[in-house]
């Protein structure tokens, strides 16, 4: 199995099938998974409700399994991403 060291080594995927068969072939590093949770203070954090379609949510979840991650760790870790692109753009 050939581990993937960065996150740029992992291609946009043209649909589900594709990806599937990537990560057959190919698992996270350790390292770079451990660098993509941030542990946040809980003085720093305020809990949210969100309401989600239940077919969207299974389809966060079975993505944050595949990745070995926690879903709601990883969906804050795209809102993170998505903050800063927008950041950026301003």
């Amino acid at each position: 199995m050939n581990a993937i060291n960065r996150w740029s080594e992992i291609p946009e995927f043209p649909d589900e099938e594709t990806e599937a068969r990537f990560w057959e072939a190919n698992e996270l590093d350790g390292r770079l998974m451990a660098t993509s949770v941030h542990e946040a203070d809980s003085r720093e954090s305020t809990t949210i409700t969100l309401r989600f379609d239940p077919r969207m949510l299974s389809r966060i979840k079975r993505i944050a399994r595949s990745r070995y991650l926690n879903y709601q760790s990883m969906m804050k870790q795209w809102l993170a991403e998505r903050l800063e692109d927008e950041m950026r753009k301003l």
